[in-house]
């Protein structure tokens, strides 16, 4: 009985580890319509300077239906880095009307090269490293959240 509780004990752990740094947050909700279906998401939103210069760094897990959500307001060039991030993330590029322009997978942890857009975009989504091409989020879909404008009540 003991050997059992030891590791149900050690999962529970872990996972209150996992979301106690976003339960500090609010969160809300984001869906990306895939080919394959919808994918929901739990995004921390970063909308004013201090946070957006924030970002993940620093955060060490985050629960694979989580992520950070950059709204720039203005569509543009965008370019992010790795810096002081410890998770590989998929960086993805979104225009004002909510459609991903482009998707950089598994970005290389603490990396200070610079990520382009390549496309203008006025939202970047980031998610954990892999995440994207396991679940089917490519270029082309459609995201939908409040930012955007499209999310239904």
């Amino acid at each position: 009985m003991r050997i059992l509780l030891r590791p149900l004990l050690l999962l529970l752990l872990l996972t209150m580890a996992t979301v106690a740094p976003a339960a500090a947050q609010d969160l809300s909700s984001l869906t990306i319509e895939t080919s394959g279906g919808e994918r929901r998401f739990a995004v921390e939103l970063a909308d004013d300077a201090a946070s957006r210069r924030r970002g993940l760094m620093f955060r060490e897990s985050m629960p694979l239906d989580h992520g950070m959500l950059f709204d720039f307001e203005r569509e543009r060039q965008q370019s992010f880095w790795m810096k002081n991030t410890p998770l590989s993330l998929d960086i993805i590029f979104i225009d004002r009307r909510g459609i991903i322009v482009h998707i950089h997978h598994r970005a290389v942890p603490y990396d200070e090269t610079p990520i382009p857009s390549g496309k203008p975009a006025s939202a970047v989504l980031e998610i954990n490293g892999g995440v994207a091409r396991l679940i089917g989020i490519s270029e082309g879909d459609q995201v939908r959240h409040r930012i955007f404008g499209n999310q239904p009540d």
